[in-house]
């Protein structure tokens, strides 16, 4: 039996995978002058994995892929190669990057609210409704 009904650790997971695209930002504005640096981004792919989950897949090939490497995480990073902006290779669309930015921190914001919501809500019962 699960006592929080899964929602804490999802929260958990959203705020991890905030955590890691404000990394991801971060980085590629601050080498938004490095000469071929190209931007990254980080790609949610848990919904995937989900359904997934119930494939089962044989491999007939060392080379073919399995179903269940995606990892411990429920996103990954990835490097976009396939733009330049810049006359020196460079990728980073730096506006693009701020609203990016933006966006993230508003998301992580509202989880870190929704997660304060949650364990006001288990302090108050464990206090008996004071």
């Amino acid at each position: 039996m699960n006592l929080f009904s899964g929602t804490i650790s999802h929260l958990e997971n959203s705020i991890q995978y905030a955590s890691a695209k404000n990394n991801v930002i971060s980085n590629n504005i601050s080498n938004a002058d490095t000469p071929n640096y190209k931007a990254e981004k980080v790609n949610f792919r848990s919904a995937l994995e989900n359904e997934m989950d119930g494939l089962q897949a044989r491999t007939t090939n060392e080379r073919h892929l399995n179903f269940g490497s995606a990892g411990d995480r429920p996103y990954r990073i990835v490097k976009d190669t396939s733009t330049t902006y810049n006359h020196n290779g460079n990728n980073v669309d730096i506006d693009k990057e701020m609203s990016e930015l933006a966006k993230n921190q508003i998301y992580y914001n509202s989880l870190i609210d929704r997660m304060n919501g949650k364990f006001s809500s288990l302090q108050s019962v464990i206090r008996g409704g004071n």
